[in-house]
């Protein structure tokens, strides 16, 4: 028997499609995260592996009432990547993070999706601000957290066991989102 996540948001941008994570999601998933490039985000790993995770984001959406978004191109309707308030706990703060299949970075879909899930993350959960834990060494998230008008606040602390990997706390107040996000 399959359950579904009932009344989940489903939000849309110019380009995207902000949902919650279906099973078809997986294969696009595994292939992202067995790729080199995903170390800054604890890969590659083995599609079982990439399997134990991926549960991960549909239980805290059912547990925690939101989770990371599957990004789907609304033209295609390939997954490409994920985006959203993540907070398990011990973390640091209320994050909005974000991954990205390798052949959809670098096209804006990132900031495009953290910028509509940065949205409802004030706007559905209340939350006061927003961090991005991102190693010191991806410049390439670093530059998705400067487009969204997050700041360096100094080094951070991850909980056991993810403790020993380095990280950079980035984030922003709710107050300087609003007045920096022109609102429409």
């Amino acid at each position: 028997m399959k359950l579904e996540i009932t009344n989940s948001p489903v939000i849309e941008t110019e380009r995207l499609i902000l949902r919650v994570p279906r099973i078809e999601d997986f294969d696009r998933y595994a292939e992202a995260f067995a790729d080199d490039s995903s170390h800054f985000i604890g890969g590659p790993l083995t599609r079982g592996d990439a399997w134990r995770r991926f549960l991960q984001v549909p239980g805290a959406w059912l547990l925690q009432g939101f989770g990371m978004f599957s990004i789907i191109d609304k033209s295609s309707g390939q997954w490409l990547g994920q985006a959203g308030p993540w907070k398990p706990d011990g973390w640091p703060g209320n994050e909005v993070g974000y991954s990205f299949h390798p052949d959809a970075r670098g096209k804006g879909h990132a900031t495009e999706a953290c910028t509509a899930a940065i949205d409802w993350a004030f706007d559905t959960l209340g939350w006061s601000d927003v961090i991005h834990c991102i190693d010191p060494a991806n410049t390439g998230s670093q530059g998705v957290a400067k487009r969204l008008g997050s700041q360096v606040r100094g080094p951070g602390k991850l909980p056991p066991p993810l403790d020993v990997h380095p990280v950079e706390m980035w984030g922003q107040s709710r107050e300087q989102w609003f007045a920096r996000r022109p609102r429409g």
